[in-house]
């Protein structure tokens, strides 16, 4: 980030922003049914080059007097005069972004750091591949992760190396905080690893790498790793040579190492992840029913289209979709207005290639109900019945 722009003051100029356009809309008379939201927690998406810094919501009377009408010039020259711009988005909803130069970047940069801040669950890493690449570039930034945080990025990078992975609660973990099982023919390998995300000049010392070791030699562990963000003590070090390779210590420089591994083992086509034969097989299941593997999303504004697709893979919190083609019902007699369904046979087949085939992050609400989002639209469980569609404007 630049030097001369930090987290606070960044945040600090966007909430100065919006207590001005507040005020000076209550001044107006204006400031009905609205406010101010996020840019994560309208769209919950990967922030663009030039990030929207903050989403207004809007009524009518705002829209007549500040958007279009007599009050657009003030209004404009108000955002202006606080460093930002802004554009009219979907609906009642206006985007401000930063005016280009240093501050815009380090903008991009405050919000990045927060997608992957994000990004940093227990099951996102396997899709999301920036995950690994920014700390690959950047592990000053680990120190910038909670403990917690911290926990669950090395689990992950040690699942994307193959390791069967248990991690920890974080507490009362008695000094383990992620297990690591390795099958192997002639006996599987367990791996014990403590993490310890420490500012760089608290140096781990004996006492903690002795525990490890201890800890690994009564649960008969093969190998054991600490891993931290800071360095040893030469007593710690010394300690570590004298077990020929049982007790290994890593900073942060291995983890970005490691990062970078991992970030290369994911394929940017995320349609080289699946093969056909499953794709066959995931359609076979959906022919039986077995599983719900079509979902909908309904589209359009002033028009209603329908984008189905199939999901291809997913865990508890992220998904791979892959656009579906469909198959007009019934119509008008003009083909703009009528049913339609998925096509589920070979034509579906024709998909499975890089650009019809992304990620979402997916989710369940308090219905049970499974929901996918991809950052524009939003995806449920088709029902299984023509879906009705209108291309009139």
């Amino acid at each position: 980030m630049a030097s001369s722009f930090d987290d606070h003051s960044l945040a600090q100029d966007v909430r100065r922003l919006e207590a001005a356009i507040q005020k000076w809309a209550m001044g107006h008379d204006i400031w009905f049914d609205c406010g101010f939201k996020t840019y994560s927690e309208q769209v919950d998406s990967e922030p663009g080059k030039i990030p929207v810094v903050s989403v207004l919501y809007f009524s009518s009377p705002f829209a007549d007097n500040a958007l279009y009408g007599c009050l657009d010039g003030e209004f404009f020259d108000l955002v202006e005069s606080h460093g930002f711009h802004y554009e009219h988005a979907r609906l009642a909803n206006l985007h401000f972004y930063p005016a280009e130069g240093p501050r815009c970047d380090a903008y991009a940069n405050y919000y990045h750091w927060e997608w992957i801040c994000r990004l940093v669950q227990p099951d996102f890493a396997d899709i999301y591949e920036e995950l690994y690449d920014h700390f690959a570039r950047h592990p000053e930034d680990l120190h910038r992760l909670s403990w917690r945080e911290f926990e669950i990025l090395l689990a992950r990078i040690f699942q994307a190396q193959g390791f069967t992975t248990e991690l920890g609660p974080g507490r009362g973990d008695g000094g383990i905080d992620i297990r690591l099982l390795q099958r192997d023919p002639i006996g599987d390998i367990l791996t014990l690893v403590q993490a310890k995300k420490y500012a760089p000049k608290n140096r781990i010392g004996l006492e903690a790498v002795a525990a490890l070791s201890g800890v690994a030699g009564v649960e008969k562990a093969q190998r054991s790793l600490f891993v931290t963000t800071s360095s040893y003590q030469p007593a710690a070090a010394k300690f570590a040579a004298r077990t020929s390779g049982a007790l290994e210590l890593c900073t942060a420089a291995d983890v970005a190492e490691w990062c970078k591994s991992a970030r290369d083992g994911i394929i940017k086509d995320k349609s080289a992840l699946v093969t056909p034969s499953a794709v066959e097989r995931l359609l076979l299941d959906v022919h039986e029913n077995t599983r719900p593997h079509v979902v909908q999303a309904r589209c359009g504004f002033g028009m209603i289209y329908n984008k189905f697709a199939l999901v291809l893979k997913e865990t508890k919190h992220a998904a791979l979709l892959m656009e579906l083609p469909s198959r007009t019902v019934s119509d008008d007699g003009y083909g703009q207005r009528g049913t339609e369904i998925p096509l589920l046979d070979a034509n579906a087949l024709t998909m499975l290639k890089e650009d019809t085939v992304w990620r979402a992050k997916r989710s369940t609400d308090k219905e049970g109900r499974t929901h996918y989002w991809d950052g524009q639209n939003g995806f449920w469980p088709w029902d299984g019945n023509p879906a009705y569609f209108d291309l009139c404007d």
